[in-house]
């Protein structure tokens, strides 16, 4: 199934994607499409984390979702999808958050791919990588947000117009973390300021091509 990217890349760069263990955190708008894009880019160990359900609202923008599964958990959803791509992908998946009490479990991965919505376990995957020098990616605010072409691959302490980013920094700040933490976020401004959280496919689908990207490319640049 990869002869169209052995033709791109390389066999010797193939087999470096595959030989390659990352960890996803958070499998929804952004997460759904960086999954598809790493399987589809020759990735077979992947391990998710995710403690959400499909929801009628997700249809809009969750590549995973459709209209037969509602209600049923995010990270199987995507282990049968996945598998429908390539069965051959070694796939774990945890019906659970990550927090400071699970980070250890984070230890043993090549790329900490950090998908999810909660500033605290991204502050926590941030200090955990640091700490044990593995390369993490985190994904910013996509909410909001129409156009896509403002989508951006960058890093921490370069981003604007993003509220997530700049509670993320603050937090990072007090405990003197360096914030040079790669990062895809939108920098143009946020379309309002409504509590609930407007949403649609464009922003999350590119952000989760470029998080994807960047994996693989760093991946067959060594």
């Amino acid at each position: 199934m990869f002869d169209r990217l052995i033709n791109l890349i390389g066999e010797d760069n193939l087999e470096k994607i595959k030989k390659s263990n990352v960890v996803l955190v958070g499998v929804g708008g952004v997460g759904g499409f960086v999954l598809e894009a790493l399987v589809r880019s020759g990735i077979t160990k992947i391990t998710i984390y995710d403690n959400d359900y499909i929801s009628l609202s997700n249809l809009n923008r969750q590549i995973i979702s459709n209209i037969d599964n509602i209600d049923n958990e995010k990270v199987k959803e995507a282990k049968k999808r996945i598998k429908k791509i390539n069965p051959d992908v070694k796939l774990k998946i945890y019906n659970t958050k990550i927090s400071n009490e699970n980070i250890d479990t984070l230890k043993d991965f090549d790329y900490i791919i950090d998908a999810c919505d909660d500033v605290l376990a991204k502050v926590a995957m941030i200090k955990y990588a640091k700490e044990n020098a593995i390369k993490i990616i985190c994904a910013l605010g996509t909410g909001k947000r129409l156009d896509p072409t403002h989508i951006e691959l960058t890093t921490l302490d370069k981003t604007y117009n993003d509220p997530l980013a700049k509670k993320i920094r603050n937090l990072l700040g007090k405990e003197k973390i360096k914030q040079d933490v790669p990062v895809v976020y939108a920098s143009n401004k946020p379309l309002n300021n409504d509590v609930v959280i407007a949403s649609c496919i464009f922003p999350p689908a590119v952000a989760g091509i470029y998080m994807a990207y960047y994996i693989i490319n760093d991946i067959i640049k060594e």
